[in-house]
């Protein structure tokens, strides 16, 4: 049976975003789906979200992991530690750049790219127009994680406010 590890980003990933349609989705389709409130989502702390992280990768052992935004960088930061098991797979959606400034994530960057993913097939899924990552910064990323990536035109944060509630192609994804 599919184990599938939701993790959201800044604010979290409520309906109608395309996670919270995703994880109904597998549900659906008898996958067993984890996506759980990260702690303090609106101001949120980079131990705390690694911590919490890490006990649920610990206790679901998931095949699939699938981050958002922030996400992708409390990802990155457990790379670094190397204290996680590898996944089967991992979807990487809209990362902002590494050197994000924004005041409330401060704690979260600036980072460098991993050397190691932990995930035996590995996807990044960006944008062309997002406001978090410039296209010759997911380049740069891309380049540097040594990944596949899929860029979605006009796809902004690839979030509820860029239209991206029932996304069918994630679902056909993570289902393969």
């Amino acid at each position: 049976m599919l184990k599938v590890l939701m993790l959201h980003g800044w604010g979290g990933s409520d309906d109608p975003h395309w996670q919270a349609w995703l994880s109904g989705e597998i549900a659906k389709n008898y996958g067993t789906v984890s996506f759980p409130l990260l702690d303090n989502p609106h101001f949120p702390s980079k131990n705390r979200w690694m911590k919490q992280i890490k006990g649920l990768l610990e206790d679901f052992k998931p095949d699939v992991v699938i981050c958002h935004s922030l996400a992708n960088i409390a990802w990155f930061h457990l790379c670094h530690e190397g204290e996680i098991s590898p996944v089967k797979r991992l979807l990487l959606v809209a990362p902002p750049h590494l050197n994000c400034e924004i005041e409330t994530l401060k704690t979260f960057f600036p980072l460098v790219s991993p050397k190691h993913l932990y995930a035996e097939e590995v996807l990044l899924v960006t944008s062309d127009n997002d406001q978090y990552m410039t296209s010759k910064e997911a380049l740069k990323l891309q380049r540097e994680l040594g990944v596949e990536m899929k860029v979605i035109e006009n796809g902004g944060h690839i979030n509820t406010a860029s239209g991206f509630g029932e996304w069918p192609w994630v679902k056909e994804w993570v289902m393969q």
